[in-house]
């Protein structure tokens, strides 16, 4: 009887890896309720598209966490996810003043809550005002004596430094004054180490595992939360998901990613250039 267990045990494994490669791969919606267990599973979204958070409240249904870490909610907003307010949309919306908080329509995120009932609630977010701080200042000096443990102290490597301006420029449609490259990257860099401190204090809090709700450019491996999170605390085992709405021409920086159609939008760049 041992020995059949044993092989049971293997055979599982085998079909575990075929389902899930060690290698980055594409995969379906449906796999999300398979994914391989992980202290923390980054699951990245375009923000206004349904569909990508459609496919987090399934991912967070299956994972059970027993933290959930959202990019769009301060920490003083995350203790206002009373349980009581948490029973409706609406309570929950309202106790998170989720209107003003300038994010997408919340009737999109409350399946992501509602997954995860009893899930402790995190927020990853920070003031308007440290994240500006941050582009004259510098990440390192707005996050204050940890930044060293998050690698906020140590800069980038050029050739990362130059591909990370690009990707600012085009981002904000190439739209940027120069000068201004450098330090939305120590923005961008402030924002994914405020994600994984967060991470942190909730592995810490509850043992995990913790589920984050975040951009797809925060869930990158190689410069996203996982990233931080590999210098912050590498002991962590961290599974970072991909959303995107156009296929890839190259393998994209997750462990798993998922290719939707894209949600309608008007032109991004329009408020950046007259049109008429």
């Amino acid at each position: 009887m041992r020995h059949a267990l044993i092989l049971l045990s293997c055979l599982f494994s085998v079909i575990l890896s075929a389902a899930f490669p060690l290698d980055a791969s594409e995969i379906d919606a449906p796999d999300l309720a398979g994914l391989p267990a992980a202290d923390v599973v980054v699951l990245g979204e375009i923000h206004d598209n349904p569909a990508h958070h459609a496919n987090q409240a399934a991912a967070v249904a299956a994972i059970a966490p027993k933290a959930l870490v959202f990019e769009m909610l301060r920490p003083e907003q995350a203790l206002q996810a009373s349980p009581l307010a948490r029973r409706s949309e609406p309570a929950l919306r309202d106790a998170l003043g989720w209107e003003k908080s300038g994010w997408p329509d919340f009737s999109m995120y409350y399946p992501i809550f509602a997954a995860a009932p009893d899930a402790a609630i995190y927020g990853g977010n920070l003031p308007r005002e440290a994240v500006r701080r941050s582009v004259t200042e510098g990440a390192a000096a707005v996050f204050g004596p940890m930044a060293p443990k998050y690698g906020l102290d140590r800069p980038l490597p050029e050739a990362e430094q130059k591909a990370r301006e690009a990707e600012q420029m085009e981002a904000h449609c190439d739209a940027l004054p120069p000068e201004m490259l450098g330090g939305m990257v120590e923005a961008q860099r402030l924002r994914d180490a405020a994600l994984a401190r967060a991470v942190v204090q909730a592995m810490k809090d509850t043992g995990g595992p913790v589920a984050v709700i975040t951009g797809s450019g925060h869930a990158r491996k190689d410069r996203g939360v996982p990233a931080t999170l590999a210098v912050a605390a590498p002991d962590l085992a961290v599974l970072s998901i991909g959303q995107m709405e156009n296929a890839p021409e190259a393998a994209p920086p997750y462990d798993f990613w998922i290719v939707t159609p894209p949600a309608p939008r008007e032109d991004p760049c329009a408020r950046f250039f007259d049109k008429a």
